[in-house]
């Protein structure tokens, strides 16, 4: 199981390091009050965008990457040392965030990172809700052990298609610091939760002018739903069948746990967006260079977010930007726009190609559609609901699922956009409020058509909702006439969450008791004695099924945080994110291994789990039909390598 203490030392270092290293880099770059919140962003987006594709051409090893770190702390210190030796004009350094802020964001990122962390009772091991997702930490212990190009772990297809660049961060970690690919994931997960924190804090103080709006972004990051207060008066946290159930469209804190690696993509969005407002005011090209690195961080972290959002982001505040910029310097920064642009999409070009291939094997026409995002539920009638799921939208589902900052921060863009002096506070105000109406128009009208939930329309909702939390905590604070009504309405936002918030945070906490609670404390044991049979490169077979009572949905949970070995086939729900399948087809591979592993397996079905899907390794337990009826025993492909005590087969392909 993750050890705790190494995740919370890895956390640490990480934290660390692309904090210096960003710090470094963005007070070249930025006023010194925004380098301080940006810089863990920005740092951390620099070093993984840029290495990944060094260490595929020179490997993926322990000495590589530490290597490549300490390179880049020296660096780090270079810089720092020459811009000590600069003249500092410190009319444009701004306010500089508080350390107890910092502290207290620290203490909220662990709320996200604990949701990660097995729970160990004297009945066995709980986990809570959001490891459902990352099952992909499989991926993570895949590149940690087989190195790059990633390999897919889900089944034997070559390369990995994914928008992988959080967990290729995550491996960096686990080979740096030598510890397991879930106690990176709990590290990172921290981490980016922090990040995130860090710049929105930067952004809200340098709209303010004060420090003192760093702590209201953490006291609204807190923030969860309406729906455990609403449940008491309608008697249903789902609030059905008035309104459709949740999907995951949710705010900073839901999302900060369940789906790191799109919001680590939002906050690249967001470092984006500041980068190119400082470069209308003074052109650089180290900012250039940073802002290429943070966009290909943001696309490769997250396609619908740093990607589909990021586009028609930077379309629409193209004309803000430019009418920002002096007459004389347009066509350089044009220029330089477009060089960053093409710098980004050739280090950015193979996950391009791959999302693009993933596209076509996967049989979709049209990857993303218009869509109207669906809020009522069977209350109301069908062609009636149509039409109002597009006022309900803005009018119900984002009150409620971002209480504390929909209303607060709009109306504090609002009063923004109207008092800004014409200039750098106008410039930035267009910019953020272009931003946010994108992410909340994105999830609003656009669906993606790939897998079964739309990521596009729960995730594009992200960099709004940071913009609005900054511009809300900032309001507070200096919203003259508005200031009492965004307080207002922040406060009584969040004090109307703080029911689900404390739902949310005891959940990530405890964990959720389930019936394979026991089992699940037995895998570490049972996996351990695979690993004895299979080789790095080898790939295993379990049934899919297998404890899909100790998570939310079914998926091959203990198989993707204990196994450290690739799988030939991880089920459903991991193929479905990672395998580049027509729906047909993957379905059909699904309930082909449910029949192996249920004892109904055919001679025809082993063969094929031999030659079609590479599978080296056969596991086999008690809770399988297989374990009574087995396919495998009377089949010349696998050996009998291993029967323990009544507990686990484990079959190995016979030479």
């Amino acid at each position: 199981m993750a050890s705790s203490v190494n995740a919370v030392l890895c956390a640490l270092l990480a934290a660390a390091f692309w904090t210096v290293l960003g710090y470094s880099i963005a007070r070249h770059i930025l006023p010194r009050g925004l380098a301080a919140g940006a810089g863990p962003v920005i740092g951390w987006a620099v070093f993984s965008a840029a290495t990944l594709p060094i260490l595929t051409l020179i490997g993926f090893t322990t000495s590589t990457v530490v290597g490549a770190g300490v390179l880049c702390l020296l660096g780090s210190f270079c810089l720092l040392a020459m811009r000590r030796r600069q003249e500092v004009q410190e009319a444009d350094a701004g306010p500089a965030i508080p350390l107890w802020a910092f502290a207290a964001a620290a203490v909220l990122a662990g709320g996200p990172a604990a949701a990660l962390l097995p729970k160990i009772s004297a009945t066995g091991v709980q986990l809570a809700d959001p490891i459902f997702d990352h099952a992909k930490i499989a991926i993570v212990d895949a590149m940690a052990r087989q190195g790059l190009p990633a390999v897919n772990p889900v089944l034997a297809s070559g390369r990995l298609v994914y928008y992988y660049l959080w967990h290729f961060s995550a491996a960096e970690l686990a080979l740096a610091f030598r510890v397991t690919g879930w106690e990176a994931a709990i590290g990172l997960t921290w981490f980016t939760a922090l990040a995130s924190l860090t710049l929105t804090m930067g952004i809200a103080v340098w709209l303010s002018k004060k420090p003192g709006a760093a702590i209201p972004v953490v006291l609204l990051a807190a923030a969860a739903s309406l729906r455990v207060t609403l449940s008491w008066i309608f008697g249903s946290y789902e609030l059905t069948p008035f309104m459709q159930q949740p999907t995951g469209f949710a705010g900073w804190l839901f999302q900060a746990a369940w789906v790191p690696q799109h919001l680590m993509a939002a906050s690249c969005v967001v470092a984006a967006m500041l980068l190119l407002i400082a470069e209308v005011q003074r052109q650089s090209p180290a900012r250039l260079l940073t802002l290429a690195l943070v966009v290909t961080a943001g696309f490769e972290s997250s396609t619908y977010v740093g990607g589909v959002t990021f586009a028609i982001t930077a379309v629409i505040a193209a004309p803000i930007l430019l009418a920002g910029v002096a007459p004389k310097q347009r066509i350089r920064f044009a220029a330089g726009l477009f060089m960053a642009a093409l710098l980004a999409a050739a280090l950015a070009a193979p996950f391009i190609r791959d999302q693009i291939a993933n596209v076509a094997a996967r049989g979709a026409d049209h990857p993303i559609a218009v869509r109207p995002f669906e809020v009522l539920g069977d209350t109301v009638p069908l062609p009636l609901r149509r039409l109002l799921d597009v006022p309900a939208y803005w009018l119900l589902l984002l009150p409620i699922e971002l209480p504390a900052v929909f209303a607060a921060g709009s109306l504090a863009l609002g009063v923004a956009l109207r008092g800004a002096a014409p200039g750098p506070d106008k410039t930035a105000a267009r910019v953020f409020t272009a931003l946010a109406l994108t992410g909340f128009c994105v999830s609003w009208l656009l669906v993606s058509t790939v897998g079964d939930n739309s990521d596009l329309t729960l995730r594009a909702v992200l960099p709004a909702t940071l913009i609005l939390l900054a511009a809300a905590a900032a309001g507070m604070l200096t919203a003259s006439h508005c200031r009492a009504w965004i307080a207002g309405f922040a406060l009584a936002g969040l004090v109307l969450s703080l029911p689900d918030t404390a739902r949310m945070l005891k959940s990530n906490i405890e964990g959720t008791q389930r019936p394979g609670e026991a089992l699940l404390a037995q895998s570490p044991d049972l996996w351990a004695a695979v690993r004895r049979y299979a080789p790095p490169n080898a790939r295993v077979a379990n049934n899919p099924l297998y404890l899909e009572d100790v998570t939310p949905w079914p998926v091959n949970i203990s198989w993707a945080l204990l196994a450290d070995r690739s799988s030939c086939f991880a089920g459903r729900e991991m193929a479905l994110a990672f395998a580049p399948l027509p729906p047909e087809r993957r379905e059909a591979i699904n309930a082909q291994f449910i029949r192996v592993f249920a004892g109904a397996g055919t001679p025809d079905d082993v063969t094929a789990l031999a030659r079609d899907y590479g599978c080296d390794v056969i596991v086999v337990v008690p809770q399988d039909g297989a374990w009574a009826k087995d396919p495998f025993a009377a089949n010349g492909l696998y050996r009998l390598a291993e029967l323990r005590d009544g507990r686990w087969k484990i079959y190995v392909k016979a030479n």
